[in-house]
């Protein structure tokens, strides 16, 4: 006959042993993801804002992989509506007293493109100095990393893939934050 011990038999109770962490950090989930208006959403504090962005992105994922609509498809169709309704606009400004459109507002600055160009740039040195095997350790871990991503986007589609990956950034933060005793 089998002997069963109980939680008071235990010279050692689990409720004064210090419970491990699961991402072993001493903040809060909040201060870790940055502590701004992304940390907010992630975070769920805000719902309106992010069940908008999650029903929007759940909407352009049923889109292009439900409804199998195409990607040049949708963009020609949003330029020939932007294009219609700019029209009406200019043509039906002398007929209301409305200011027709100033093409200077639809124009985007040069300092986002140096932006835009710098992190590019700065992404290109990084994959250099990965690539280049001074520090085998990160050069060990990019190519195991992207083997991993190849072998799981060969099951997935890449519009399916960005979309679990979404969801997934939008959900686990707060789930992580409101169950952590649990999780760790």
């Amino acid at each position: 006959m089998p002997i069963y011990s109980s939680d008071s038999d235990d010279p050692h109770p689990s409720h004064l042993v210090p419970t491990r962490r699961f991402l072993a950090h001493n903040r809060p989930m909040h201060a870790i993801l940055g502590g701004g208006k992304v940390a907010d959403i992630l975070l769920w504090r805000d719902k309106t804002i992010t069940g908008s962005i999650l029903i929007g992105f759940t909407l352009i994922w049923s889109l292009f992989e439900v409804m199998e609509y195409n990607i040049v498809t949708l963009l020609c169709h949003i330029s020939m509506s932007i294009m219609l309704i700019l029209f009406i606009w200019s043509m039906g400004a002398g007929f209301v007293d409305w200011n027709p459109p100033d093409f200077r507002a639809f124009m985007i600055s040069d300092s986002t493109f140096r932006w835009l160009c710098g992190k590019f740039n700065s992404m290109l040195v990084k994959f250099y100095e990965i690539s280049s095997g001074k520090d085998f350790r990160n050069f060990f871990l990019a190519i195991t990393f992207l083997w991993i991503l190849s072998v799981i986007g060969s099951y997935f589609s890449s519009l399916n893939l960005l979309y679990l990956g979404f969801v997934c950034l939008a959900t686990l933060p707060a789930l992580y934050e409101r169950y952590h005793n649990e999780v760790d």
